[in-house]
């Protein structure tokens, strides 16, 4: 499952910088996660590391883009041309 950030987003910009996939992008009011680009951190880290830094906890599991860890793995050996 891809994460989505939440309007609860204050723009703080940390959450951006942390992505390992550039996943995270400036969106016309709040941040963005492109879920084609998120793994969760899968392959990179043992945790997702936007949420760790995200002051105000806007960003959950995204529900519309279920996938598991061995898909997203596969995701991320795709994005890194690991695949």
């Amino acid at each position: 499952m891809s994460l989505i950030i939440t309007d609860d987003c204050i723009n703080c910009d940390v959450c951006e910088p942390e992505c390992p996939n550039s996943a995270i992008s400036q969106g016309e009011e709040i941040y963005e996660i492109d879920p084609n680009l998120c793994t969760e951190c899968v392959g990179h880290y043992d945790e997702p590391q936007c949420v760790q830094v995200c002051p105000v906890d806007c960003i959950p599991l995204d529900a519309n883009n279920v996938e598991s860890q061995d898909e997203l793995m596969e995701k991320y050996k795709i994005i890194t041309g690991q695949a």
